[in-house]
């Protein structure tokens, strides 16, 4: 039987060397950033310790039997069929959005996002010569992607749709018929369409996921899906992610970039990511339904010391969008939350500027962290710096 994931205690988790915990003095509770506090499942762990003992951390030349691997988790979880060869790698989710975006798109080219939206998608388009086109999520009376709005987009010129799937920060996952609708748009356009979907496999419970790709034949043809490994089992420092394209124009895509992109893969990366996908569904299942509970302790806790703060529970992954426009924190709650209350969040400005007002908490941690997390934030909310 898998054993539960649990979080060690704040003073070993304060030895661990990332960014989550280098960041901020150890007076600070981190819950900005998304890497889970849970311990790695042991079968990933394992996979690594097993290159490093056989010596084996050199290049990683090829993609190994990770497109074994996923496909196998894909027809499992989500009931698609991916053909092992149309899984090329590169080092993280990141480098799949630059490299595909810079061999499809013209340099000054829109790229369209939908804000609020996981902050370095702001850069990573014009990192790959493209310009943002910000068309918000709809959020009445349903929070949905605005398909009127990325219409009129492509038709003013964008030429790429940069899709998270599921949508960090707010947990959507997005409905298939609106998915094949914006095939139809980006194929009506001559656009592309980059999916990312690091968060896919979080999605919780009940809650059905549909992959980009498999929503119809035009979206195969307009599509590009991004998947890793690295938020479902905690490896973003593991640097190894999934390029999936299903039809001969997108595979000439892949085909076409530099070598190098592909050989950056880190090898412990590579084998971390093939056993999570071929052995790791028991331990992320566990995972999902610690998750769950942390979900409903939040419920519990906003509701008795920050009713004033909107929430909307998220359908996947371990993040909380907090509305705190009516708790008299400004723009950027987030700023006085860490200042006076020593809780670090993550700035809602920072997904554009449907953001402000807003923060986003991670809910993977103890129930201890969690439950001193919200009560210092109440008591900054319940009484506001003067300024």
């Amino acid at each position: 039987m898998t054993p539960r994931p649990t979080a060690p205690s704040l003073e070993e988790l304060r030895r661990r060397t990332s960014s989550k915990w280098s960041t901020h003095p150890d007076d600070v509770l981190p819950l900005f950033i998304a890497e889970m506090d849970y311990q790695l499942a042991p079968v990933v762990a394992e996979a690594m310790i097993d290159r490093i003992r056989a010596s084996d951390v050199g290049y990683a030349g090829d993609s190994g039997g990770v497109g074994t691997a996923f496909a196998g988790f894909a027809d499992r979880r989500w009931n698609w069929e991916v053909g092992a060869d149309d899984v090329a790698l590169t080092t993280d989710v990141s480098v799949v959005i630059v490299e595909t975006l810079r061999s499809a798109i013209r340099p000054g080219d829109g790229v369209i996002l939908m804000p609020p939206v996981y902050p370095p998608f702001f850069e990573l388009i014009p990192e790959a010569g493209g310009t943002v086109v910000e068309v918000p999520l709809l959020d009445d009376p349903v929070r949905r992607m605005d398909l009127d709005g990325i219409e009129a987009a492509l038709r003013s010129g964008a030429r790429a749709v940069l899709l998270c799937h599921p949508h960090n920060p707010v947990g959507l996952v997005h409905d298939a018929s609106d998915l094949e609708r914006l095939a139809e748009l980006a194929a009506s356009y001559g656009a592309l369409v980059v999916s990312d979907e690091i968060h896919a496999p979080l999605v919780h419970p009940g809650v059905g996921f549909v992959p980009f790709l498999t929503v119809s034949d035009t979206a195969r043809e307009v599509g590009i899906a991004a998947h890793s490994a690295s938020k479902a089992f905690n490896l973003a420092g593991a640097k190894c992610a999934l390029m999936v394209a299903t039809s001969d124009t997108t595979r000439t895509i892949v085909a076409g970039q530099p070598d190098e992109v592909h050989y950056r893969t880190s090898i412990l990366g590579r084998a971390a990511t093939e056993a999570a996908f071929a052995h790791g569904d028991d331990w992320l299942d566990a995972t999902l339904e610690v998750i769950g509970e942390s979900l409903d302790l939040l419920d519990r806790l906003l509701a008795e010391h920050l009713p004033a703060v909107g929430y909307t529970r998220p359908s996947a992954s371990y993040l909380a969008w907090l509305d705190f426009r009516d708790a008299g924190l400004g723009d950027n709650p987030g700023l006085l939350i860490l200042e006076h209350g020593r809780v670090a969040l993550h700035y809602g400005p920072a997904f554009g500027s449907p953001g402000r007002g807003f923060a986003r908490l991670n809910v993977a941690c103890s129930p201890e962290v969690l439950t001193e997390a919200i009560e210092r934030i109440a008591r900054v909310v319940d009484n506001p710096p003067v300024s």
